[in-house]
Protein backbone atom coordinates (compact mmCIF):
# COMPACT_ATOMS: atom_id res chain seq x y z
CA UNK A 1 0.00 0.00 0.00
CA UNK A 2 1.33 2.69 -1.05
CA UNK A 3 -0.55 6.58 -0.59
CA UNK A 4 -0.20 9.05 -3.12
CA UNK A 5 0.14 12.59 -1.88
CA UNK A 6 0.20 15.68 -4.97
CA UNK A 7 0.16 19.53 -4.82
CA UNK A 8 -1.73 19.68 -7.82
CA UNK A 9 -4.89 18.39 -5.92
CA UNK A 10 -6.52 20.51 -2.80
CA UNK A 11 -4.60 19.05 0.59
CA UNK A 12 -6.71 16.72 2.64
CA UNK A 13 -9.32 18.24 4.82
CA UNK A 14 -9.09 15.15 7.28
CA UNK A 15 -7.06 12.27 8.56
CA UNK A 16 -7.03 10.71 5.15
CA UNK A 17 -4.93 10.47 2.17
CA UNK A 18 -5.81 11.95 -1.34
CA UNK A 19 -5.05 8.53 -2.95
CA UNK A 20 -4.33 4.92 -1.78
CA UNK A 21 -2.49 2.87 -4.72
CA UNK A 22 -2.81 -1.22 -3.88
CA UNK A 23 -1.53 -3.55 -6.20
CA UNK A 24 -2.07 -1.89 -9.57
CA UNK A 25 -5.98 -0.24 -8.05
CA UNK A 26 -5.90 3.38 -6.74
CA UNK A 27 -8.75 4.55 -4.83
CA UNK A 28 -9.20 8.56 -5.15
CA UNK A 29 -10.78 10.16 -1.98
CA UNK A 30 -13.46 12.61 -2.70
CA UNK A 31 -12.35 15.54 -4.43
CA UNK A 32 -13.81 19.05 -3.46
CA UNK A 33 -13.98 21.94 -6.09
CA UNK A 34 -11.00 23.74 -4.28
CA UNK A 35 -8.17 25.37 -6.36
CA UNK A 36 -5.13 23.63 -5.27
CA UNK A 37 -2.93 26.63 -5.76
CA UNK A 38 -5.31 29.09 -3.39
CA UNK A 39 -6.90 26.32 -1.22
CA UNK A 40 -10.17 28.20 -1.89
CA UNK A 41 -13.93 27.22 -3.65
CA UNK A 42 -13.39 27.76 -7.40
CA UNK A 43 -16.69 30.14 -7.83
CA UNK A 44 -20.88 29.28 -6.75
CA UNK A 45 -21.34 27.21 -10.04
CA UNK A 46 -22.51 23.71 -10.58
CA UNK A 47 -20.19 23.20 -13.81
CA UNK A 48 -17.16 24.94 -12.44
CA UNK A 49 -17.08 23.19 -9.46
CA UNK A 50 -17.67 19.84 -10.92
CA UNK A 51 -14.58 20.63 -13.38
CA UNK A 52 -12.31 21.59 -10.67
CA UNK A 53 -13.55 18.54 -8.83
CA UNK A 54 -13.01 15.95 -12.08
CA UNK A 55 -9.07 18.36 -12.43
CA UNK A 56 -8.12 17.24 -8.80
CA UNK A 57 -9.22 13.71 -8.94
CA UNK A 58 -7.06 13.48 -12.58
CA UNK A 59 -4.46 15.01 -10.95
CA UNK A 60 -4.18 12.84 -8.26
CA UNK A 61 -4.60 9.63 -10.83
CA UNK A 62 -1.65 11.48 -12.92
CA UNK A 63 0.48 11.56 -9.69
CA UNK A 64 -0.07 7.71 -9.39
CA UNK A 65 1.19 7.35 -12.76
CA UNK A 66 -1.77 6.72 -14.85
CA UNK A 67 -4.13 8.58 -16.87
CA UNK A 68 -7.52 9.18 -17.32
CA UNK A 69 -8.48 5.59 -19.12
CA UNK A 70 -7.28 4.33 -15.91
CA UNK A 71 -10.31 5.49 -14.00
CA UNK A 72 -13.09 2.84 -13.89
CA UNK A 73 -15.34 4.09 -11.49
CA UNK A 74 -16.69 6.84 -9.96
CA UNK A 75 -19.35 8.50 -7.52
CA UNK A 76 -20.27 12.18 -7.85
CA UNK A 77 -22.30 13.08 -4.13
CA UNK A 78 -24.40 16.50 -4.86
CA UNK A 79 -26.69 18.46 -3.05
CA UNK A 80 -29.09 19.23 -5.66
CA UNK A 81 -29.85 16.50 -8.15
CA UNK A 82 -31.67 19.35 -10.05
CA UNK A 83 -28.46 19.95 -11.03
CA UNK A 84 -27.42 17.11 -12.55
CA UNK A 85 -27.53 17.59 -16.18
CA UNK A 86 -25.31 20.53 -15.47
CA UNK A 87 -22.89 18.26 -13.80
CA UNK A 88 -23.51 15.79 -16.11
CA UNK A 89 -22.74 17.88 -18.99
CA UNK A 90 -18.73 18.25 -17.52
CA UNK A 91 -18.79 15.27 -16.72
CA UNK A 92 -19.32 14.15 -20.52
CA UNK A 93 -16.78 16.33 -21.61
CA UNK A 94 -14.27 15.88 -19.42
CA UNK A 95 -14.53 12.08 -20.37
CA UNK A 96 -15.43 11.85 -24.04
CA UNK A 97 -15.63 8.71 -25.35
CA UNK A 98 -14.28 7.10 -22.12
CA UNK A 99 -16.88 6.00 -19.80
CA UNK A 100 -16.35 4.84 -15.85
CA UNK A 101 -19.31 2.85 -13.70
CA UNK A 102 -20.35 5.71 -11.81
CA UNK A 103 -22.85 6.54 -9.34
CA UNK A 104 -24.37 9.94 -8.53
CA UNK A 105 -26.19 10.87 -5.38
CA UNK A 106 -27.76 13.31 -3.44
CA UNK A 107 -26.71 14.11 -0.06
CA UNK A 108 -27.80 17.15 2.57
CA UNK A 109 -24.62 18.71 3.08
CA UNK A 110 -20.62 18.13 1.62
CA UNK A 111 -17.40 19.36 3.53
CA UNK A 112 -17.10 23.15 2.94
CA UNK A 113 -20.41 23.69 1.89
CA UNK A 114 -19.71 22.91 -1.81
CA UNK A 115 -21.75 21.45 -4.55
CA UNK A 116 -20.04 18.43 -5.71
CA UNK A 117 -17.83 15.75 -4.46
CA UNK A 118 -16.19 13.26 -6.51
CA UNK A 119 -14.05 10.09 -5.91
CA UNK A 120 -12.68 7.52 -8.06
CA UNK A 121 -10.70 4.15 -8.49
CA UNK A 122 -8.23 3.75 -11.26
CA UNK A 123 -6.57 0.44 -12.25
CA UNK A 124 -3.29 0.18 -14.20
Amino acid sequence: MKNIQTEHAPKAVGPYSQGVLVKDTLYVSGQIPFNPETNSLISDDIKDQTRQSLNNVLAIVKEAGMQKENIVRCTVFMTNLGDFSLMNEVYSEFFGDHKPARAAVEVRRLPKDVFVEIDAIAVK
